[in-house]
């Protein structure tokens, strides 16, 4: 018999949450809640961290179902100051903690590969990294953040519009399948399989939490930058 789901409420046990659905673990660094707490509540946990509970809340469903759409007075509870700290710590997250993990243990397969399958994995992984850095770093950090800081400033500029970000947002999954393609499928086996197994996990670890933050910013960002451009005078 299968464990019944625990509602996504603020009266839940946190606790419960976390065993429910452990990819939601990796959003507790983001949002600076550590572990140890008990048998408080969503509410109690995220007021003593001082993160906004809708907010958590809200993230939390479409870690745990991707098919969860926010509604509009959903949207109006969050605050954009909150959401844009939780986006930039999960940049912080990609570049800073999983990229170089992966980074660490892919290169001892990529030097085990000699001449044949090394410089080609090295390459696809390269091309990988780069696109998620092109749209982090140089796209969402230099020219999206500071322009819905500026809205929240009041400050209004034609030069651009929130929905352009829908058509920035690159589609990287063909170079994941190469890459994907000459871990599992192409290396001899016999070239560090245990490795090759926990490095691939890893990766495809990390593209569900690319797609599950693309879907966040989708789905919270986009419609909730929107609203404010609409009040814009």
């Amino acid at each position: 018999m299968s464990k019944k789901k625990t509602p996504f409420s603020k009266d839940s046990k946190f606790a419960e949450l976390m065993t429910d659905d452990r990819r939601l673990l990796q959003l507790l660094p983001r949002f600076g809640i550590g572990l140890g707490f008990g048998d408080r509540n969503v509410e109690q946990v995220c007021q003593m961290n001082h993160v906004s509970t809708e907010l958590f809340l809200l993230i939390c469903e479409i870690y745990s179902d991707s098919s969860f759409k926010p509604n509009y007075s959903e949207l109006q509870q969050i605050d954009m100051g909150d959401l844009l700290s939780y986006l930039k710590a999960s940049h912080q997250y990609y570049l800073g903690e999983r990229f170089p993990h992966i980074e660490e243990h892919l290169q001892h397969i990529i030097e085990a590969c000699g001449q044949k399958y090394g410089p080609m994995l090295s390459h696809f992984y390269d091309e990988y990294k780069q696109e998620v850095m092109r749209h982090i770093q140089f796209y969402e950090e230099e020219v999206v953040f500071p322009y819905i800081e500026a809205l929240l400033n009041g400050q209004r500029t034609d030069s651009y519009k929130i929905n352009e970000f829908e058509h920035n947002h690159t589609n990287i999954q063909d170079t994941l399948d190469d890459m994907m393609n000459i871990l599992l499928k192409y290396l001899p086996g016999d070239i560090l399989p245990k490795e090759r197994i926990e490095i691939s996990y890893d990766i495809m670890e990390l593209s569900d939490d690319l797609n599950r933050h693309s879907l966040i910013e989708e789905r919270i960002l986009v419609p909730s930058v929107e609203s404010l451009e609409r009040a814009q005078p």
